[in-house]
């Protein structure tokens, strides 16, 4: 399993993503492959400021979109993001909520350069309330706990970016879509806001107080759940043949933490495998032992076609 990893915190522009931000850059990049080469060119041809630019290309790779190649090369399209965004992709305008969870996972499970807000408060966490405060204090110490000398004011607009990537930042009834400021993931309400606190007596000042949202999802369905889990066994346990049913619910960047299900449902999930995985998975279980096997190597694409032919199939 790989554990050297170096976190990213910065370059996001302290903006979230927004909604048409990620069809513009591939229909940017598949025209022109050096879009970000040139930020002035950049900001005409997206429509935006350099600020934007800056944050569309940082979300274009956090978001597994696009990828630079080698050194002192510009970003340019992956498979995932022609298949999906594409002329004629799977989801070209971002409607399916399948493909938001999608790019949630890819948000939280880059294994190398983890987005440290998703990497540490999806997987680290233990309090049952995500509170701002004292979320920025416990990334702090997991900054300086690689000896990355970070401001407080750069942590926190990284919290904001996470935060407001899941919360919308302001009310959003009878808003239209392409004007919309807020993340599409916003519409997964992963996180959701449940009251607030007081944090200065003097000044009245009050800080909100949110949760994760643990209920089943229908939206990952068994097809997305099978992508996930082939993704997360290739990315942290490669060389292993079986896992345990607590690795897939509770394994650091697993399934279960990433999407926030309980250890049952990941379990109902898991027994129905061999099925929906075409025979890549099974799951096996005694008295003493809950365990997954892998029976081969699951091909990346032809999973992801499956999330969105299973519909298809269903009312054909």
């Amino acid at each position: 399993m790989v554990t050297d990893t170096e976190y990213r915190i910065s370059g996001h522009e302290s903006f979230p993503c927004r909604y048409t931000w990620l069809p513009k850059a591939v229909r940017g990049l598949d025209a022109d492959p050096r879009l970000f080469a040139d930020e002035e060119r950049a900001m005409v041809d997206l429509g935006v400021g350099k600020n934007m630019v800056r944050s569309i290309r940082f979300w274009s790779l956090a978001t597994g979109m696009a990828i630079v190649a080698s050194k002192g090369a510009g970003p340019s399209l992956t498979e995932l993001a022609v298949t999906l965004l594409g002329k004629g992709g799977l989801d070209p305008f971002l409607e399916d909520r399948r493909t938001l969870w999608l790019i949630h996972w890819n948000l939280s499970t880059n294994v190398q350069n983890p987005l440290l807000a998703w990497d540490y408060l999806l997987n680290r966490w233990q309090e049952p309330e995500l509170i701002p405060s004292a979320a920025i204090k416990a990334l702090e110490r997991a900054a300086a706990s690689q000896d990355d000398r970070v401001s407080r004011v750069t942590l926190e607009q990284h919290f904001g970016a996470f935060l407001h990537t899941y919360v919308p930042t302001r009310g959003r009834k009878g808003d239209v879509q392409e004007d919309n400021l807020d993340c599409p993931l916003v519409e997964l309400q992963l996180i959701i806001k449940v009251g607030d606190r007081e944090i200065d007596r003097s000044s009245g000042k009050r800080e909100p107080i949110y949760v994760f949202r643990r209920e089943e999802k229908p939206d990952v369905t068994p097809e997305l759940f099978v992508y996930c889990l082939n993704d997360f066994w290739q990315k942290r346990h490669p060389n292993e043949a079986t896992l345990s049913l607590r690795d897939v619910a509770h394994g650091h960047g697993s399934p279960g933490q990433v999407f926030k299900l309980a250890e049952e449902d990941v379990r109902t999930r898991i027994e129905d495998l061999a099925q929906r995985s075409y025979g890549l998975f099974a799951y096996t279980e005694s008295a003493s032992l809950q365990q997954i096997r892998k029976t081969g190597e699951g091909k990346r694409m032809k999973l992801l076609k499956a999330i969105y032919s299973a519909e298809e199939d269903e009312h054909a």
